[in-house]
């Protein structure tokens, strides 16, 4: 007997403060290269910025059958959705999750007729890829020697 392929159950749950210190090792395990690569990687400077930085009023916890895999903020602008941080578990990564979520928040903002934008670290080529395959197009480049990348889906109206 054949066996099936495994459906993972993708789902988002509210953050808590019990989900601070889960955030931050996701945000080394995701982005630390990344972050290593333009700033270099202090620990204390990033605790202090994830203390500052995390908001479980707006940030959810992915998880997939339960398992907390990653997390993503999105902030609802005027006449924008604005994809603050979305960070997938490595061992997660390339499975389409992101592409998924990211595609739904980009079918709401055209339901809406409204933008869709982010920012991506110009060292992170994999994410900048996606974005671009995903229909978004590069506005700008930012930040200190143009670290990031603005990043923007507009709808046809």
């Amino acid at each position: 007997m054949e066996r099936s392929p495994r459906v993972s159950t993708i789902e988002l749950r509210a953050a808590s403060a019990a989900d601070s210190e889960f955030c931050f090792q996701l945000h080394k395990a995701a982005l630390g290269a990344y972050v290593t690569a333009v700033w270099g990687w202090d620990e204390p400077t990033q605790r202090d910025f994830h203390a500052r930085a995390f908001n479980p009023a707006r940030w959810q916890i992915i998880t997939d059958d339960g398992v907390d895999i990653g997390m993503i903020d999105v902030e609802y602008r005027p006449g924008e959705i604005y994809l603050a941080r979305i960070e997938i578990c490595p061992d997660y990564q390339g499975r389409g999750i992101g592409t998924g979520l990211i595609s739904a928040l980009i079918a709401e903002a055209r339901q809406k007729g409204q933008a869709f934008a982010l920012d991506v670290l110009t060292v992170n080529e994999r994410a900048h890829a996606l974005y671009l395959r995903l229909g978004l197009a590069e506005v700008a480049r930012h930040g200190d020697n143009d670290v990031k990348i603005a990043m923007r889906y507009t709808p046809v109206r």
